[in-house]
C-alpha cells in the first residue's frame, strides 16, 4: 500500500529537479565521491541508492523498501514511493529520469520550497548518478502516472531513451546495478554488513517495512534479470534464500532496547521524546535513552538519518541539558549532602553507563567536513537542548523510581571519579609520563622520534628475551607482559592503575589516560601486539584490544595498533629454510621445494623436542623437517627477527573499526558479565573460528 503524499512538500515533477554540473570526473576520481574503491566504497553504492528510497519514506511518500543481492554482482533496490519523474526536464532537454541518473548534482533536494523533499539525507545529489557512473550496467524502472517506464545505462551513459513498457497500477522506483569490476578490485557484497546498516536505518524511520534478501544463489531460471523487470518485490515470494525483514513501531526507543540487549538496565522505562514541526529550521527532534550497569557511554547521533560518528551540535545540546537536568533534580530532591560544597555532577559523571540515540531532521543542514561525520548546524544545539531538557525533566518527575535509580548511578560515578583522580595523581606523575620512570620490563628503543619508533607487546619472559636480542635497537622497543592483563571492560580507572601490567602499558605509551590523555605525547607510532598462536595468546590479545578500545580509542582510530602474524611452521629442506603462516601455505612450500606431498603423506608425529614436529618425505634421501611453533618463546632471536620483526618480511595486521557500534557490542558480549550471551555468541560463531588444537 502506498504511503500518503505530504501536500506541503511541493509538487514532485520535472520542475522539482535542479541541475548543478556534469558527471565526467566520477570515473577518474571515484574516491572523491565514495571515499574508497575498497569494500566500504563498494557498499556505499548500495547506501546511495537506498538513501533515495529512504528519503521518500522520510517524506511520507513510501512505507516499503526492499534491497536484494542478485547473481553476477547485481543489486536491486525497490521502493513504493512516488517514482522518479519521467517527463522532459526543461534545462537538460531529456527526461528527468535520465537527468537524475546521468548528471552530477541533479535531484529533487536543491529547490527549497518547490523541491520534492522537506528533508533528506542526500544533500549533494551525487548519489544515484555516481552509482551509474561506477557501474557497468544499470536498469532504472519507474511505476507512476498509470504507466511502467524503463531506461538502461552502460558505464553512466543511456543505451536509449526512456520508454513506456506498458500500463501499471503500481507506484515506485526500481534501480538495479552491477558494480564495475575495473573500478572495484572486489565486487563481492557482504550480506551481514548490509543487514547491519539497513537495520539501523529501519529504526530511524518508524513504521517502514524494510526487507534485505540475498538471492545470489538462486537457480539460473529464477535469477534471469529480464524475468525481474517490472516486478516490485521478491519478499512476497517464498524464496529459500537468506533474508531479513525489519519493521519498528518504536523508532529510537526500539534502537536503545536493541543496543542494550546484552546489558543490565539500571531503570525500567526507556526515556523517549519526539517533537515535530516546531521550528522552521528544525523539523524534528527525537531522543531516547536508558542507563545500564556499565561504565562506558554509548551515544549514537543522526542528522537526517545520516550517522554522525563524531557527533556535533545536536549531541552538545543533549549533554548540556542532561547535566543540567540531573543536577537540578538531585538538588531539588536532596541527593547532595549539605556539607559538601563541591556537590554536583560533571558532564562525564552523567554520561557513565548511558545508552542514548539522538536524531534530528533539518531542511537546511550543515556538516563539518565531506564525510558528514560531525553536525555543524548551530540551530540543532538549541533545539535538542530545549526539547530534550523539558521532556527529560518531566520524565524524572513522573517516574520517581527510575529517577532515583539514575541519580544513584551517577552518584556512584562521582565517587569513582574522585577515587580515580587520587589514583591517577599518585601513579601518573609528570616525570613518569615523560620517560623518567619507565617500567623495568620495557626495553626502550634509541630513537626519540615517535614516527620511527615501534613498541612490541609480547607475552612472557622467554618471548621477551628473544625479541630483545633480535630487535633493531634503534627503532624497536619491547614490553614483556607476565601472563594475562586485567579485563578492563568493567574496571574503573583506579582499579586499572592498581594493576602493574596495565600501569606498565600506560606509562610506556606516554599518552597518560582518562581526561588527561594526550595523543601528541605518544612515544611510538606502531604499537604491535605479538602473542602466541594459541588460546591463551588469543585471550591476551583480546584483553589488550579491550584496553585500547575502551581507554585509548584515538590510537585505534588513528591506525596505531597492529597485530603481528608469526609463522606457524619452519620448513627445513637440506640447507634451505622456509616459513609458513597457514597449513595451506605449508603444503604450498613443500610443493615448491619439489616434494610430492599431501596431507596423507606428511603425517606430523609427536615432537622430538618441545614445539617441534617432524615429517620425513623421501626425495633423493633428503629429509624435510617441519617445526611447528607453539609460541614466540620457541623462536630464537634470529628466527623472531626474520619472521615477525623485520619490516621487510613481517606480516602486520592493522586494527581498524569499520563499525564502532558493532565492535562495542561484541566487546560487551565477550568481555562483560553476561555469561549466557557470551555462550550464545560463541556457539553462533564457532564455525568461523580458527582453532589451534
Amino acid at each position: 500500500m502506498a504511503a500518503k503524499k505530504d501536500k506541503q512538500a511541493g509538487t514532485y515533477d520535472a520542475s522539482a529537479i535542479a541541475v548543478l554540473e556534469g558527471l565526467e570526473p566520477v570515473r577518474k576520481r571515484p574516491g572523491m565521491y565514495i571515499g574508497t574503491t575498497g569494500p566500504d566504497g563498494l557498499h556505499h553504492l548500495i547506501w546511495e541508492v537506498f538513501d533515495n528510497s529512504r528519503d521518500e519514506a522520510m517524506g511520507g511518500f513510501a512505507d516499503r523498501i526492499e534491497v536484494t543481492l542478485l547473481p553476477d554482482g547485481y543489486v536491486r533496490v525497490v521502493d513504493n514511493g512516488r517514482g522518479i519523474p519521467v517527463d522532459i526536464h526543461k534545462q537538460t532537454g531529456v527526461s528527468a529520469l535520465e537527468t537524475i541518473l546521468c548528471t552530477l548534482h541533479a535531484g529533487g533536494k536543491f529547490g527549497g520550497e518547490e523541491s520534492g523533499y522537506k528533508v533528506s539525507g542526500g544533500l549533494h545529489g551525487v548519489g544515484v548518478s555516481v552509482v551509474n557512473a561506477l557501474s557497468t550496467h544499470v536498469i532504472a524502472e519507474v511505476h507512476r502516472d498509470g504507466g511502467y517506464f524503463m531506461q538502461e545505462y552502460h558505464i553512466g551513459k543511456p543505451k536509449g531513451k526512456v520508454k513506456k513498457v506498458g500500463p501499471s497500477k503500481q507506484r515506485g522506483t526500481i534501480i538495479t546495478f552491477q558494480a564495475d569490476s575495473s573500478i572495484f578490485p572486489d565486487t563481492t557484497f557482504d550480506f551481514k554488513k548490509i543487514v547491519s546498516h539497513l537495520r539501523q536505518q529501519a529504526y530511524l524511520v518508524k513504521a517502514l517495512r524494510l526487507s534485505v534478501i540475498d538471492a545470489r544463489e538462486l537457480d539460473e531460471k529464477t535469477s534471469q534479470k529480464l524475468d525481474l523487470l517490472g516486478k516490485m518485490y521478491l519478499a512476497e515470494e517464498s524464496l529459500e534464500v537468506p533474508q531479513q525483514h525489519f519493521y519498528f513501531e518504536g523508532g529510537l526507543r526500539s534502537l536503545v532496547a536493541f543496543n542494550n540487549h546484552y546489558q543490565k538496565p539500571v531503570h525500567k522505562n526507556i526515556f523517549y521524546v519526539e517533537k515535530n514541526d516546531f521550528d522552521k529550521n528544525v523539523l524534528s527532534v527525537e531522543v531516547a535513552l536508558q542507563y545500564v550497569d556499565d561504565i562506558s557511554p554509548r551515544i549514537s547521533a543522526f542528522a537526517n538519518n545520516i550517522y554522525n560518528q563524531e557527533h556535533g551540535t545536536h549531541v552538545t545540546g543533549f549533554k548540556t541539558a542532561l547535566t543540567r537536568t540531573l543536577n537540578n533534580y538531585a538538588k531539588k530532591n536532596n541527593f547532595f549532602s549539605v556539607k559538601d560544597k563541591d556537590a554536583g555532577f560533571t558532564g562525564d559523571d552523567v554520561l557513565e553507563g548511558i545508552t542514548a540515540v539522538i536524531s534530528i531532521k533539518m531542511p537546511e543542514i550543515q556538516f563539518e567536513g565531506q564525510t558528514k561525520a560531525k553536525l555543524g548546524s548551530v540551530e540543532a544545539r538549541g533545539a535538542v537542548e530545549s526539547v530534550f531538557g523539558d521532556a527529560f525533566n518531566n520524565f524524572l518527575e513522573e517516574n520517581p523510581d527510575d529517577a532515583k535509580a539514575i541519580i544513584n548511578k551517577v552518584i556512584i560515578a562521582v565517587k569513582a571519579r574522585k577515587a580515580a583522580k587520587a589514583a591517577k595523581d599518585s601513579v601518573l606523575r609528570k616525570g613518569a609520563l615523560e620517560g623518567m620512570s619507565l617500567p623495568g620490563k620495557l626495553a626502550d628503543c634509541q630513537s626519540k622520534r615517535a614516527e620511527d619508533s615501534e613498541l612490541f607487546i609480547v607475552e612472557g619472559d622467554s618471548a621477551g628475551g628473544s625479541a630483545k636480542m633480535g630487535r633493531d635497537r634503534k627503532t624497536q622497543a619491547i614490553l614483556a607482559l607476565r601472563g594475562k592483563i586485567l579485563n578492563v571492560e568493567r574496571a574503573r580507572l583506579d582499579k586499572m592503575l592498581a594493576s602493574e601490567q596495565v600501569k606498565n602499558v600506560v606509562i610506556a605509551l606516554g599518552t597518560a589516560i582518562g581526561d588527561v590523555f594526550d595523543i601528541t605525547k605518544l612515544r611510538y607510532h606502531k604499537i604491535i601486539i605479538a602473542t602466541d598462536a594459541d588460546v591463551d595468546g588469543a585471550h591476551i590479545r583480546t584483553l589488550l584490544l579491550t584496553l585500547f578500545y575502551r581507554y585509548f580509542r584515538p590510537l585505534v582510530d588513528g591506525g596505531y595498533i597492529y597485530i603481528a602474524q608469526p609463522p606457524l611452521y619452519k620448513i627445513q629442506y637440506g640447507k634451505e629454510s622456509r616459513y609458513a603462516y597457514t597449513d595451506e601455505e605449508k603444503f604450498a612450500v613443500l610443493k615448491d621445494l619439489g616434494v610430492e606431498v599431501n596431507e596423507e603423506v606428511v603425517e606430523e608425529e609427536e615432537p622430538a623436542e618441545a614445539g617441534e614436529e617432524n615429517a620425513t618425505v623421501a626425495k633423493k634421501a633428503t629429509k624435510v623437517r617441519i617445526q611447528r611453533y607453539k609460541g614466540l618463546g620457541e623462536m630464537n632471536a634470529e628466527e623472531l627477527w626474520e619472521t615477525t620483526m623485520n619490516p621487510e618480511f613481517r606480516i602486520l595486521k592493522q586494527v581498524t573499526i569499520e563499525d564502532a557500534q558493532l565492535a562495542d557490542k561484541i566487546f560487551d558480549i565477550l568481555m562483560g558479565t553476561d555469561v549466557a550471551s557470551r555462550k550464545s555468541f560463541i556457539q553462533s560463531n564457532a564455525k568461523m573460528a580458527s582453532l589451534d588444537i
